[in-house]
């Protein structure tokens, strides 16, 4: 592998804007699969994660490509769906968005964990994580089956080394950490401007 596992995301962020600053949305998803690969390395533990984000990316995909001029930009698919009222549906893109945010939160903080505390095991760092991001907006069964699977962790030592390859794997994190984490909190700031940010799983 050249480079980290995180090398290809790296390379992702750099078009995800446009020249204006907005965001684009094939190029978002596009980044949040580079991340599938990552969660891979997981194992068992994140098997829920990795069908959770693979979902939510092909749903707004799916949007994506049944007209990619109007649907250029990631927020014109919300915008769409509040006009027709169907942004609250549990099977809508805006829902999509929000637990792909929400998913990429978590995977964020567990790699924060990763690099400030050098110490913890990996079960260790994913459930401060969990407890931190995804708990609040979980019903008791998410929660219980979340917090069952994160104790399937893998070795970290292991896990390090794997996402290593030929490059310097805590460098590529911080570094993924520190420019993927404002699009995310781009896309929590325009869930709340429309209200759409509090909503909890069923």
């Amino acid at each position: 592998m050249e480079g980290t596992v995180f090398t290809p995301s790296l390379e992702r962020m750099k078009h995800v804007r446009s020249e204006q600053g907005k965001m684009l949305t094939k190029p978002f998803l596009d980044l949040c699969k580079t991340l599938l690969p990552v969660i891979e390395k997981f194992g068992a533990a994140m098997t829920l994660v990795k069908a959770d984000i693979g979902g939510n990316i092909s749903r707004l995909e799916k949007n994506y490509l049944s007209d990619p001029d109007k649907y250029k930009y990631l927020y014109t698919i919300v915008h769409g769906e509040i006009e027709s009222e169907t942004s609250k549906g549990s099977a809508s893109c805006t829902n999509g968005l929000l637990w792909l945010t929400r998913a990429m939160d978590f995977l964020v903080e567990v790699f924060r964990n990763l690099i400030a505390h050098q110490d913890w095991s990996m079960s260790q760092a994913c459930g401060d994580s969990y407890q931190r991001t995804l708990k609040k907006w979980h019903g008791w069964l998410s929660s219980s089956t979340s917090s069952m699977g994160l104790m399937l962790a893998p070795d970290r030592k292991k896990f390090m080394e794997v996402a290593a390859g030929s490059g310097d794997i805590y460098a590529d994190m911080e570094r993924f950490c520190s420019e993927f984490g404002p699009f995310l909190q781009d896309n929590h700031k325009f869930l709340a401007s429309v209200g759409m940010d509090e909503m909890k799983a069923t």
